[in-house]
């Protein structure tokens, strides 16, 4: 009898383990490195650019590219939701059998399509590992998103990056410099060696964080880059020696008159449309 009561009075170990939410899967698919995917394999680094991002409980978060999901698992523990944008059909499976229950109630949204030519939906910050033979259209497009959102942590070559953060003066300073200070302050976060990816990249990478400006109201932006694109297309010239050209003055004096005609007579083209823009290469 006493072993019975002592057997009725034992209570059963609780289980303390927590069911995973988000376990990584064992995929054996082979990376289409021709489309930039080597994947962020560093766990450290992956919960840096998730602090550095400073994501808050009701942010919705744009994330470019998220392969397996390794950064897409941190986000979902942060953000209110998350929208993915990623081009290979089969990494939007493998996301949507990681993630069943984030899928199912909204927090989790992915779009199978190509970044650079889908429309973007609302979100206040973006956090990607950027395939990097789109960094300049991602940039240029990101830029001019509207409405701002607060700011977006990013994933970029490093000669790229560091052409991004240069300062007027530096070696580095060039068009993409100038026209990114215009409409952004950018911050270089971090080094990111190869061997934190998976398959190894060529290069050594950087995260940076760009914060959008507010909107300069009566800029025409598409006359601005033609400026930009002028005055650093020739390297070694100064710009006396550049303006000074025939092909460039004859440019020039074609859209002055250009914009003369739209001014005094607007019906011959839209308001916003502007001069033809002085963009040579």
């Amino acid at each position: 009898e006493g072993c019975g009561r002592g057997g009725e009075g034992q209570k059963m170990p609780k289980d303390k383990t927590k069911p995973e939410r988000a376990k990584p899967r064992f995929v054996t698919m082979e990376h289409n490195t021709s489309r930039g995917q080597h994947f962020l394999c560093n766990p450290l680094i992956v919960q840096a650019i998730v602090d550095k991002s400073n994501i808050l409980a009701s942010d919705t978060v744009l994330e470019i590219g998220p392969g397996a999901g390794a950064l897409t698992a941190k986000l979902l523990d942060k953000a209110k939701k998350v929208v993915c944008v990623e081009l290979d059909s089969r990494w939007v499976g493998e996301l949507y059998k990681r993630f069943p229950a984030e899928s199912n109630s909204g927090k989790l949204t992915v779009i199978n399509q190509d970044a650079i030519n889908v429309e973007f939906p609302y979100f206040d910050i973006c956090v990607a590992n950027l395939p990097y033979q789109i960094s300049a259209p991602f940039t240029n497009k990101l830029l001019m998103h509207r409405p701002l959102f607060r700011c977006a942590v990013l994933m970029y070559q490093r000669e790229f990056a560091l052409r991004l953060c240069a300062k007027p003066g530096d070696e580095l300073y060039c068009r993409l410099s100038a026209n990114t200070a215009l409409l952004s302050e950018v911050q270089h976060l971090l080094k990111v060696g190869r061997n934190n990816f998976k398959p190894p990249p060529k290069v050594e990478s950087s995260v940076v964080r760009i914060t959008p400006r507010p909107t300069h109201s009566g800029m025409n932006y598409l006359e601005w880059d033609g400026l930009i694109r002028l005055c650093f297309g020739r390297k070694n010239k100064t710009l006396g020696a550049i303006f000074r050209q025939k092909e460039v003055q004859s440019m020039m004096a074609t859209n002055y008159r250009t914009h003369a005609a739209l001014r005094s007579n607007p019906a011959m083209g839209h308001a916003e449309q502007g001069p033809v823009p002085m963009a040579t290469e």
